[in-house]
Formats: structure tokens, C-alpha cells, sequence
């Protein structure tokens, strides 16, 4: 999405310069053409042969809510095929669907199929893919990235595809992820929030944290931000309209992986912040503005935590943990497939992890309404089966309670 869910932005890429982009669109034909304002964004690979591409983006405004809309795009050298996208409604009072992954590659994307057919049977209201594409984009002079696009396109051609960044995007300063990609909030794909139904759903960058040669202003600029848009979600009018707060980001702040990953440690740089100083961690920050739930990927793997701060379980109750929790809910997602195969875990989990699991898969989540949120893993090695499945249930939200 744009800036509202009834705007929505078409991105895509031709090797030569056609001067203009065009899309043309509408609900029984394509009767009505929209012409980007600007020129083609030239941008070139950083491999060895500066393999050149052009980016169009084309927004289509103002659409009506709950509309089938069929659309090209292109220009008069050329056009797509044609493909159809269904509006939603700009309202907070409906049940958004969603697939929840990170980590998947153009090898081995294992759950590649099963989410083709089930969004362009349109079980999906949008996608969140959390960080790490096509391993890597930037690879044969971007012709991966190219080849991540092209299988990707069976999903995002059909529904908004949110994404947000990971570390196999870090080569060249991040322009693949940069260039390729249209989230809103004009902050080149980093960091930026949207509404969906009951839900406010913000993306950020966990790489800012460990790709620090690009200085520590990123870091900053993010963290002010983020606060900015938390105290914005948590106005009582906002909070009342969408009581659900929603982050995520790649690399996780808790993980059960025996695999040496920063997750792993106990101090993890996303969650304290800054080494030493502690400046900048984003767990205070989520805590004290009652993110509900953080979701994660960068381990191959599903995990699911129970309630949590600072490596302390706050459980709504013994029977029933997620009803009316004292803290956020992590769950990492990482295990769309990509070549480099599964995560270890330790052999003794720790008591605030829930559930996990080595399979190959995908997460959904349903917002039912302001007060009650579905979550169910998909497991790609069992064909399609529910492995994991949960509620959390709140009467109220906002922030937690002062420690």
C-alpha cells in the first residue's frame, strides 16, 4: 500500500529506458491510464558489470474499498501481462488476512507454491516477507534478484507485498532492496508503518544494528522515528480505532538456535541497543508503547515465545498465557526455504520458548477484531499441515506496566 490502503503503488523493471511508465486499469477493463509523473529510476548493479535496469512506479489513487480492480503496465514499447489485484477497505472494522515469512531464496523456496495458489485464490489481504530474498539479489550482477522478482511476481502481483530488510541485502549499501521494492514513508524501504483493519503493522531495520560502517545515524534517525510513530499509534482516538501494534524485523531479539547468531546471546544488540551504552535498544521502546506482538525471521526456522520481557515470562495466566498477556509476544518465522537448509536448536530449551520446529513453512495470521488475533504455522514438509496454532486475546491494550 500507499499511504492509505485504497492507494495502491505498481513497481517494475525493464532493462531498457522506455521514457515513460505507464499502467492502465480498471474494474471491467482496462479503461483508465495513469502515467507516472516522473521518468524511469535508472539503476545499476554494483558487480562487476554495472548490469544497468529501469524501476517504474506507477499509483493508482483513490480506488473504491472492496473492488476487484484488472490492470497492465507498461508503456507504448511494451506491456505486461495482464493481472488484477482486490481492494480493501480503508476502515478499521474488518478481519485482514495475512502470510507472515523471511528467508526465502530462488533455491529451494519451499514455501513458494503453496503461497502462488492460496494468494491468487485470495485467501491474503497482503504478505509480509521480514528480510532476506533470493540469496542474495545482488548475485550474477543482480540476475538473481531478477530471478527472485520473476517467481515473486506469481504473489505480489496480486496483493501489497510488505517487506522489510534483512543482512543478505547489505551489498551495496542496500540498493537491490532499495531500488526494488516501493513501501511508503519515502525512507527507501527502512522503516515506515500502515493500517489494515484493526491493526497497526510497522516495518523497521534490525540491519542498522549491525552494518554500523554506514555510522550510527541510521540508527538514530530510526529509533526517533519509531517512538514518533509508537506515541502517534498510541493517541486514544488511534489506539481505540486500531488497538493491535503489530512490528517487524529481521533479526530477532530472543532465539533457542545453537548456531552462535546474536539471537542466541543473551545481550542481542536489537534488543539492549548499542554495546556498552544500551542506547537504542528497542525493547524498553516496544514495551513502553505496548507492541502487542514482534515478529521476526532470520533463523530457519518457526518459534513461538511465550509472553516476555527481558528474559521474563509474563503470562496472562497459567491456563491461558495469551489472554490479556503482561508483555510482547515474539514469534520468528524464518523458514520460507532458501539453500542454506534448517537452523539447529539448543538440546535444552529454555523455559520461554513455547514451540518450535525445523520445518520448512510459513505463518498466517487472521485479525479477527480489536480484541482477538489467530495465529497458525503452515509446514511446507507436511504438505500444507497446521503444526502450530494460537490465539491472543486482549481486553485492552496500550502500555505495560512500569518494572
Amino acid at each position: 500500500p500507499a499511504e492509505s490502503v485504497l492507494d495502491i503503488v505498481v513497481t517494475w523493471n525493464t532493462r531498457d529506458n522506455t521514457n515513460e511508465s505507464i499502467c492502465e486499469f480498471g474494474i471491467d477493463g482496462l479503461q483508465t491510464r495513469v502515467k507516472a509523473p516522473k521518468l524511469p529510476t535508472k539503476f545499476v548493479d554494483g558487480g562487476p558489470k554495472k548490469a544497468t535496469q529501469y524501476i517504474h512506479r506507477v499509483t493508482l489513487a483513490n480506488l473504491e474499498p472492496n473492488t476487484t480492480y484488472l490492470y497492465h503496465c507498461g508503456s507504448e514499447l511494451g506491456w505486461s501481462a495482464t493481472y488484477w489485484f482486490r481492494t480493501k477497505f480503508a476502515d478499521s472494522e474488518w478481519a485482514p488476512s495475512l502470510a507472515i515469512y523471511g528467508d526465502m531464496g530462488v533455491v529451494n523456496a519451499a514455501s513458494l507454491p503453496a503461497l502462488q495458489r492460496e494468494t491468487q485464490q485470495g485467501m491474503y489481504d497482503a504478505i509480509l516477507h521480514v528480510g532476506d530474498f533470493a540469496y542474495d539479489m545482488c548475485n550474477e550482477n543482480g540476475e538473481v534478484g531478477d530471478e527472485f522478482m520473476r517467481q515473486v511476481e506469481t504473489i505480489a502481483a496480486y496483493v501489497p507485498y510488505m517487506v522489510c530488510v534483512g543482512n543478505h541485502e547489505e551489498k551495496y549499501n542496500f540498493s537491490h532492496y532499495i531500488n526494488r521494492f516501493s513501501m511508503p514513508g519515502r525512507t527507501e524501504n527502512m522503516f515506515y508503518s500502515f493500517d489494515l483493519g484493526p491493526v497497526h503493522f510497522i516495518g523497521f531495520s534490525t540491519e542498522v544494528y549491525y552494518f554500523t560502517q554506514f555510522g550510527i545515524k541510521q540508527i538514530v534517525m530510526q529509533y526517533d522515528w519509531l517512538e514518533r510513530d509508537l506515541i502517534e499509534a498510541n493517541t486514544p482516538e488511534n489506539r481505540r480505532k486500531r488497538p493491535w501494534i503489530i512490528t517487524y524485523g529481521h533479526r530477532p531479539m530472543y532465539c533457542s538456535n545453537d548456531n552462535g547468531d546474536d539471537c542466541a546471546n543473551h545481550e542481542t544488540i536489537v534488543r539492549k541497543g548499542l554495546p556498552m551504552l544500551n542506547f537504542f535498544g528497542l525493547e524498553p521502546l516496544f514495551y513502553q508503547y505496548g507492541v502487542d506482538v514482534e515478529l521476526w525471521a532470520h533463523e530457519h526456522c518457526y518459534e513461538r515465545m511465550w509472553p516476555m520481557y527481558n528474559y521474563t515470562v509474563y503470562n496472562g495466566s497459567l491456563s491461558e498465557p495469551y489472554v490479556n498477556p503482561g508483555a510482547p509476544v515474539h514469534i520468528i518465522s524464518g523458514a520460507a526455504g532458501n539453500h542454506e537448509g534448517r537452523e539447529p536448536f539448543f538440546k535444552k530449551m529454555p523455559p520461554w520458548s513455547a514451540f518450535h520446529s525445523q520445518d520448512f513453512g510459513y505463518l498466517r495470521l487472521k485479525a479477527h477484531n480489536g480484541t482477538h488475533l489467530y495465529f497458525e504455522q503452515v509446514s511446507d514438509d507436511k504438505k500444507g499441515a497446521i503444526i502450530d496454532s494460537f490465539w491472543v486475546i486482549k481486553d485492552t491494550h496500550g502500555p505495560y506496566k512500569d518494572l
